[in-house]
């Protein structure tokens, strides 16, 4: 029972020991959430939608611009981390 929580408490397989989705999962998951910030506004940015009228919307560009600083930041560092 005590391995069985400590599986779940710590991430920890039972029996072998290794860790849930590796050693690296914090660095994948930050540059999968940094990417899709930075790739997700750009594409706001390049192609705005349509709204009822026929004309299009575009996205703030102050917030965009940050939001993918932010993203572009985080996926270069968390891809830095894993390499290195």
């Amino acid at each position: 029972m005590a391995k069985i929580l400590s599986a779940l408490v710590l991430g920890t397989g039972p029996v072998t020991g290794q860790n849930f989705l590796g050693d690296n999962f914090l660095a994948y998951l930050t540059l999968a959430l940094g990417a899709a910030l930075a790739g997700g506004n750009l594409l706001a940015l390049l192609n705005p939608r349509p709204d009822d009228s026929g004309e299009m919307q575009r996205a703030p560009l102050g917030r965009s611009l940050m939001q993918i600083t932010v993203g572009s930041l985080a996926a270069i560092w968390s891809l830095a981390t894993i390499v290195s």
